[in-house]
């Protein structure tokens, strides 16, 4: 389908979403939800695609948070919706069964944030700046924020950023775990390719267990987490890919993993 918000290609099994609003920085609004909602539902149909990049159109902003001249027309109900809206589209994208890599290459604020937390990881340009700055509004993050913030880089941290609404630059946010790699804004792209790359070429099933294992296991106990990894472990060795992998290590050559979701 097209779309007016975003920006969708898919290329040797990477697919990229580009959000697209320049002029708004790329602002969440309503639709741009809807389109990113569709644009998942492709991803998700597609068995072809092994890694989902996000970032913004542009060099000032992956997204600067929600539309505010939208927000400030909500009624509680309408704000109600917005929120579930926004959280049950970005929940998706750790929902995946594939690795999501967040690319952010300038204003990652409010939902902007918030959309870079639900990625698997973050890679960011020099000129990224971080925040949750929803209570310099008189609201608070509800996109996800107060939820996944605290649980990458503890709670007291956490609340500072959301108490004050502060924003932070691409090389505090590494220091505090929110960030693996800071990068020039010139590189950010290409780096996050390559990394895309090297994942995609790996077993789809081990892909989506580990990442699963991985989201699963961080909210129960550690016994129950390792339950989680036993069970795992036993569908890849079972997949085609994981024979094939076992194999080729034995035989000393490259695997070629064609394996599906299913097996």
């Amino acid at each position: 389908m097209g779309y007016e918000n975003i920006i969708f290609e898919v290329n040797e099994g990477i697919a990229t979403i580009t959000f697209n609003r320049p002029k708004a920085l790329n602002a969440l609004n309503g639709m741009l939800l809807d389109e990113l909602a569709a644009a998942l539902d492709e991803i998700e149909a597609d068995e072809d695609i092994r890694v989902l990049v996000l970032t913004g159109a542009g060099e000032k902003s992956f997204v600067a948070g929600a539309d505010i001249t939208e927000l400030a027309t909500f009624n509680t109900l309408q704000g109600k919706m917005f929120s579930r809206k926004g959280q049950l589209t970005i929940s998706r994208l750790q929902e995946l069964a594939i690795p999501v890599i967040a690319a952010v290459n300038g204003f990652a604020l409010g939902g902007g944030s918030e959309m870079a937390l639900a990625c698997d990881f973050i890679y960011a340009s020099e000129n990224a700046m971080f925040g949750l700055p929803e209570i310099t509004l008189g609201i608070i993050p509800g996109f996800g924020g107060t939820q996944r913030l605290p649980r990458l880089i503890g709670s007291n941290r956490a609340k500072e950023m959301i108490f004050t609404g502060k924003m932070i630059p691409a090389a505090e946010a590494e220091t505090l775990g929110m960030v693996n790699r800071v990068l020039p804004q010139a590189e950010l792209m290409e780096a996050t390719l390559k990394t895309a790359r090297a994942i995609a070429a790996k077993g789809k099933v081990s892909l989506r267990a580990a990442k699963q294992a991985v989201n699963s296991g961080l909210d129960v106990d550690l016994g129950t987490g390792l339950k989680i990894e036993v069970d795992a472990f036993a569908i890849c060795m079972a997949s085609e890919d994981g024979k094939e992998g076992t194999q080729a290590f034995i035989e000393k050559r490259k695997p070629q993993f064609k394996g599906t979701l299913n097996g």
